[in-house]
């Protein structure tokens, strides 16, 4: 999740937005993120080598797996939407935006592979998409550099979270791997961004608390 611009990415500011239009952005992301087929921007990633042949309990891992990831995406959409809306800086709105765009590339890879897998993305979607909508309009509130802050705690959880499911993917996937690989190197770029531009520490009992969260989360959708 990267909110702060690329040289490759530097756009004129757009007139601010009233605070109804803002609103029906809100509502139109979410509505797209739940049940429109995301369109990514880039492919997805080629694995460096063919997959092998999976057994069914194989292949029934990696699409648990994958829907996790799939959810991971789904709640990265409702926290930049949550942040884009409650920022007063611009500039930071239009970089969350964008940022909300390449994280629409993983969740379309992950959708993707999910259902190539034969298996289905999480049936508590709305659930997920509106905690973590709630818990990116309350960092906002806090302001930009605490809201910067949760971004990067949040994206070092989701990095830890990959490596481990890159130990637990079966090895034959290489497809599976190779999209897992891609979204952890973007979301180490995302953090380190995110950290450039002001982001702050989180109190230790927060990041607690997101890790708890996150863990109810990734166990949950493993199943449903």
């Amino acid at each position: 999740m990267s909110p702060t611009p690329s040289s490759a990415h530097r756009t004129p500011v757009e007139p601010r937005l009233s605070g109804s239009d803002r609103f029906f952005e809100l509502l139109d992301q979410s509505l797209r993120t739940l049940w429109a087929r995301p369109q990514a921007e880039r492919q997805a990633p080629a694995p460096e080598q063919a997959d092998g042949e999976l057994s069914d309990t194989e292949r029934k891992t990696s699409a648990a797996l994958m829907r996790v990831n799939h959810v991971g995406e789904v709640c990265a959409q409702a926290l930049y939407t949550a942040q884009a809306f409650t920022t007063r800086d611009e500039k930071l709105r239009q970089h969350l935006r964008r940022a909300a765009q390449e994280e629409t590339d993983h969740l379309a890879w992950t959708e993707d592979r999910v259902h190539a897998l034969g298996g289905r993305t999480s049936l508590l979607n709305p659930l997920w998409y509106g905690g973590a909508l709630a818990i990116g309009l309350v960092a906002g509130r806090l302001g930009d550099r605490t809201s910067l802050g949760f971004v990067i705690e949040t994206e070092h959880q989701v990095e830890q979270h990959l490596n481990s499911h890159l130990a637990r993917l079966p090895a034959q996937d290489q497809s599976s791997r190779a999209i897992v690989r891609q979204m952890r190197d973007d979301e180490i770029a995302h953090a380190d961004a995110a950290q450039a531009a002001g982001g702050i520490p989180l109190p230790a009992p927060v990041r607690w608390l997101m890790k708890t969260a996150a863990k109810v989360m990734t166990t949950t959708a493993h199943r449903i």
